[in-house]
């Protein structure tokens, strides 16, 4: 293929790939130190988990929403909800006591506890602009990769991973670039990002196979966060050496899996590697 990664001599390749896994360790090291992720996860934590209903009422009526919160609740984290956006309607949750009445079969220092859902009006992120003086928003970590060239990645991913009885398919993903299905044997990558964004993904849950996490579901469940920083290493190595940074993604990613703890990146570096090297081999066939 075309691709200065072939022109490169083994040696050089290897050593380039430990220079790119050891500014990992730096990188994420540096994301600690800052407090950028402690305060990101701290804004993120301070909105409500809604129930699965609500869930499905806030995609089904904006699918792009990522941060939900009332129109109050928005101007207290320093954010105006813009004149003229529609609200998004889910559903709330109270409890109202009542006294009992003499018709009541339980005793009368007794109450009655009524509970009820009124509907509520919230709205995302994407329809607020922040407010003049107010404390800026902590900026997420995990920035999706906006590029239009996939360098030389997805084509020859995609036809060895067919090979070897896998199908690539795009669908219309919310909160994720993508997932690997081994019931099916289907790497699911979505429709609604960037062609560089999608080659990494593809990298990301290529690793995952070469390294042998969802043989076992059990396994990943118990292990997914090591899990995870090995994928996403394995996509920042190979993705430098194929000639794209992916840091402002992967390194947010790697330190949220990681807890940012760096000796779970340097423990994992023998396996991130020779899995790198492994799918370098595929894309230079």
């Amino acid at each position: 293929m075309a691709n200065t990664t072939v022109t490169r001599n083994a040696q050089a390749r290897q050593a380039e790939a430990e220079a790119l896994h050891a500014s990992i360790v730096e990188q994420v090291q540096r994301l600690a130190e800052s407090g950028q992720w402690r305060a990101f996860l701290e804004f993120a934590r301070s909105f409500r988990n809604y129930s699965l209903n609500n869930l499905l009422l806030i995609l089904a009526q904006n699918p792009e929403a990522i941060m939900v919160a009332g129109f109050r609740q928005w101007q207290a984290k320093g954010r105006q909800v813009r004149k003229g956006e529609t609200s998004i309607k889910i559903f709330g949750y109270r409890e109202k006591k009542t006294e009992t009445t003499a018709n009541d079969e339980s005793s009368d220092d007794e109450t009655r506890l009524i509970r009820y859902f009124p509907t509520l009006s919230v709205f995302d992120i994407a329809q607020t602009d922040p407010i003049e003086g107010a404390d800026p928003l902590p900026v997420d970590p995990t920035q999706r990769l906006i590029g239009d060239h996939d360098h030389g990645v997805i084509t020859p991913l995609t036809k060895h991973l067919e090979s070897r009885g896998w199908r690539i398919t795009r669908e219309p993903l919310t909160h994720a670039s993508g997932y690997t299905d081994p019931e099916t044997l289907r790497v699911v990558l979505a429709e609604s990002v960037s062609v560089e964004q999608s080659a990494k993904t593809l990298i990301h849950e290529t690793a995952h196979i070469e390294l042998h996490h969802i043989d076992s579901v059990e396994d990943y469940r118990q292990h997914r966060g090591r899990m995870e920083v090995e994928a996403e290493s394995v996509a920042y190595v190979v993705a430098g050496l194929c000639g794209f940074d992916t840091s402002a993604y992967s390194i947010g990613y790697i330190a949220g899996w990681s807890g940012e703890d760096v000796t779970v990146i340097r423990d994992s570096a023998a396996r991130v590697l020779a899995a790198a090297h492994n799918i370098l081999g595929m894309l230079d066939q």
